[in-house]
């Protein structure tokens, strides 16, 4: 598979009081385009800071982040906003979608920020929808769809440009046992499409659906295994 991302010598240190905290210290990994992949660790063992700078939030205190071939830990904050984009697909634990639009209109954000004409972004938002199984939902605000409804809207919204990458942190955070397995089930069909997915989490048994787990502890990785027992 096509090399996607290659992060070589990554630290990340924060200043705090009169101390410095090491969030990362010096991690090396590559992800290729089509994986499916689990970042893990307990709290303080960096996969947050990790999840920020693969998202373009944050930049490293140094090191080199490469996204498709482009050195991504060098852009300056503007560079950094168009990749955050048109290149990766958010998906948050607690849906990040604005109460005043509709489903139809929180998909389309992300097109309308890309300067993406209105009737494209209409046509494109709703096969989003439709693929994600709420093309009767269009309307609805989010405050008329049920927790796992919101978060098949966030799946939509972080689909509609297409992106390099799709970023899950914690995406069953906030859902009930069921409707975290329909979710669930509703990535692996987006990974079967050929989407490329990070997926942090602190739950074995949603990592366990990945192809692959990273686990971290202290800013290091600690494991970086294929996963042969995906449920």
């Amino acid at each position: 598979m096509e090399e996607l991302i290659s992060i070589r010598g990554l630290t990340k240190d924060y200043q705090i009081g009169n101390q410095v905290v090491q969030a990362l210290r010096g991690i090396d990994l590559v992800i290729k385009k089509g994986e499916y992949v689990a970042i893990m660790g307990p709290s303080g063992s960096g996969k947050s800071t990790l999840m920020n700078i693969l998202g373009a939030l944050d930049s490293p205190s140094s090191g080199h982040y490469f996204l498709n071939g482009n050195d991504v830990s060098t852009m300056v904050d503007d560079e950094l906003a168009v990749v955050r984009n048109k290149e990766i697909g958010f998906i948050f634990q607690t849906f990040n979608l604005l109460p005043r639009y509709d489903a139809l209109e929180n998909v389309a954000l992300p097109m309308i920020y890309g300067g993406v004409p209105k009737s494209e972004r209409q046509d494109r938002a709703l096969k989003a929808l439709q693929n994600v199984g709420l093309a009767d939902r269009t309307t609805h605000k989010p405050n008329e769809l049920s927790g796992g409804q919101r978060q098949r809207v966030a799946v939509a919204r972080a689909l509609v440009n297409n992106p390099a990458i799709i970023l899950a942190d914690e995406p069953t955070g906030n859902l009930d046992s069921k409707t975290s397995v329909d979710i669930m089930r509703l990535m692996r069909e987006i990974h079967k499409q050929g989407n490329t997915i990070i997926l942090v989490t602190h739950e074995e048994d949603i990592a366990r659906r990945s192809q692959r787990i990273i686990r971290l502890l202290d800013g290091h990785i600690e494991s970086d295994e294929p996963n042969e027992m995906i449920e």
